[in-house]
């Protein structure tokens, strides 16, 4: 059967591991050739450990594994210049760029009357939503010059509904679908397609952490990942604590192939009922 981004460029970050690892390797399975970057480095007040360089040369194996190929980037989504220059280098090897996966972000629980700092604010909207923009604006002109394509947006089912404790997050994810919602309509015309999506947990490092295990069970001494589970089931429809990358990714890849050729400005939900809950 033929793959379906034959000839294809996908420029994704936050590749190092987790949901943009795993897109990664499903669209080079696919056929596309990645452009792949990742700060790699500990971001201050993350109460989790971030992806380190090593992750990333992972991520280049598990892609060369199954014949892909892949260029990588140590880059900040908060550095306009470093995204401009990060994609630059891919296209140059790979001829252009087809496909943008906006995937980097962190995720931090902090409450807003009187634990979220200015900087801990200014962090999340930095990276959470300003890096997307970061991510697509170099962009646009490589996809008007192939005649169109799809950009991708991580966003979360905070993107949809609220939650205690997490306003800046919220409002980051929030605005996300706004970003997408008017860059849809903008770049229609060029037949450049925008959609977002909307995971529930997932099962990545950023959610299996002893630091956010502890935020959702303070009550527990040390708790396991067991206990974690019982919490995060409660939060969703379907009978599981949280999904794989994989049904992330096979998200993304639909919107990235020709299946979704007439889809545009849709927040799509992979939340196993989160939102009707």
């Amino acid at each position: 059967m033929e793959q379906r981004l034959t000839g294809k460029v996908a420029f994704i970050t936050g590749a190092a591991r987790g949901q943009g690892r795993s897109h990664a390797i499903l669209l080079a399975q696919e056929g596309a050739r990645i452009i792949a970057t990742d700060l790699c480095e500990q971001v201050p007040g993350v109460p989790y450990p971030m992806s380190t360089p090593a992750d990333l040369d992972e991520t280049v194996r598990a892609v060369e594994a199954i014949g892909g190929q892949i260029v990588t980037t140590r880059a900040d989504v908060r550095d306009p210049e470093a995204m401009a220059d990060a994609l630059a280098a891919g296209t140059t090897m790979f001829g252009g760029v087809d496909i943008v996966v906006a995937n980097a972000g962190i995720c931090d629980f902090s409450a807003a009357d009187g634990d979220i700092s200015p900087e801990a604010w200014r962090t999340m909207i930095d990276i959470n939503l300003t890096g997307v923009w970061n991510t697509v604006r170099p962009a646009l002109p490589a996809l008007r010059a192939r005649g169109g394509g799809s950009i991708i947006m991580t966003s979360s089912v905070l993107g949809l509904k609220g939650l205690d404790n997490m306003a800046h997050y919220v409002a980051a994810k929030h605005g996300v679908v706004g970003l997408m919602r008017s860059l849809a309509v903008q770049l229609g015309p060029a037949n450049i397609r925008v959609n977002t999506i909307h995971p529930t947990n997932v099962d990545t490092p950023m959610l299996q952490n002893d630091a956010i295990h502890g935020l959702f069970l303070p009550d527990i001494d040390a708790p396991s990942r067991d206990d974690f589970a019982k919490v995060t089931t409660d939060a969703v429809v379907l009978p599981i604590p949280w999904v794989e990358s994989i049904d992330i990714s096979n998200a993304v890849l639909f919107l990235a192939s020709n299946e979704a050729r007439y889809i545009t400005g849709v927040a799509l939900p992979v939340d196993a009922g989160a939102l009707v809950k």
